[in-house]
């Protein structure tokens, strides 16, 4: 069976992992090289990373949409002829267009929500955010909507309260994996068969931005504590002392009380807040703004 898979991030990456583990042809299509850091290092992608050490073909596309004639021949020719059975989409980056999902029998991706309950970009984020005790992972088909497919299967994750958006992240990645390829052979047997969404349960997530990120003392120590779980590292919690912007990297819940734990003063690095103390005596956490 050929397999082509879509994916750049590192949420992606046991996934593609799994497929090769399982014996599956894959070629890989992933986002191209981007400069990273203050230095605009060029750099590959996480998924490029792991797809050369496995051997496996990469193909870096700047666009899956038409371009003009003179820039040069579409993708989408070069996919078709790659003739693949099934497509996987998992954390690519790009809105994948519909003339490409008529190629192969089937085009799949692996969403980190319990669907149809936060479709969009930042499931894992908004669950921690609203305190959800629970999210999940779903595998559907991909059809012309964000997240909109039938569902394939779904497995229900517990959030545990102490762990940050990127153990959850890392832990939801895994449990994606699993399901991808144990659910591709049950798929082709006919053994599940794909059930449409609830359309009218659908709940979407927006994209987190630096204003949405500002810690507002005036809320609950739990909200404030889903805030610095959901948004580290980015955009990141942060909140002012004196006029200077001091990023909340981490904090712990004890007893129903919130305590900062490691922290970072603009232009300085980061410390336990043990260790700013020292530095910093004058330091009260009733005036932080």
């Amino acid at each position: 069976m050929k397999i082509i898979f879509f994916g750049t991030s590192e949420f992606a990456v046991p996934s593609l992992n799994a497929l090769h583990k399982a014996g599956f042809d894959v070629t890989v299509v992933t986002m191209p090289d981007q400069p990273v850091g203050r230095k605009k290092i060029i750099t590959p992608p996480p998924v490029k990373i792991t797809a050369e050490q496995l051997g496996l073909k990469v193909l870096q596309p700047t666009t899956l949409k038409d371009l003009p004639a003179q820039a040069g021949d579409s993708f989408f020719e070069e996919f078709k002829s790659l003739a693949p059975d099934l497509c996987v989409v998992v954390a690519y980056g790009n809105i994948i267009p519909e003339r490409y999902l008529t190629v192969p029998k089937y085009f799949l991706n692996i969403h980190p929500s319990l669907l149809p309950k936060y479709r969009g970009s930042t499931p894992i984020q908004t669950a921690i955010l609203n305190g959800d005790t629970e999210t999940g992972v779903t595998l559907m088909q991909v059809d012309k909507e964000v997240d909109h497919g039938a569902v394939i299967s779904q497995i229900t994750y517990h959030v545990e309260q102490n762990k940050a958006y990127q153990e959850i992240h890392d832990d939801l990645a895994e449990e994606g994996a699993k399901l991808l390829v144990e659910a591709i052979p049950k798929l082709i047997n006919g053994e599940i068969k794909p059930q449409e969404q609830d359309h009218t349960q659908a709940t979407f997530t927006k994209i987190f931005e630096r204003a949405d990120a500002r810690i507002n003392w005036s809320h609950s120590a739990e909200e404030i504590y889903n805030q610095i779980r959901a948004l580290n590292p980015e955009p990141g919690t942060w909140t002012t002392w004196n006029d200077k912007i001091i990023n909340i990297k981490k904090a712990e819940r004890i007893d129903g009380k919130l305590t900062l734990s490691i922290i970072q003063l603009e232009g300085k690095k980061e410390t336990s807040l043990s260790e700013f103390l020292h530095g910093h005596p004058d330091f009260d956490v009733s005036q932080l703004k």
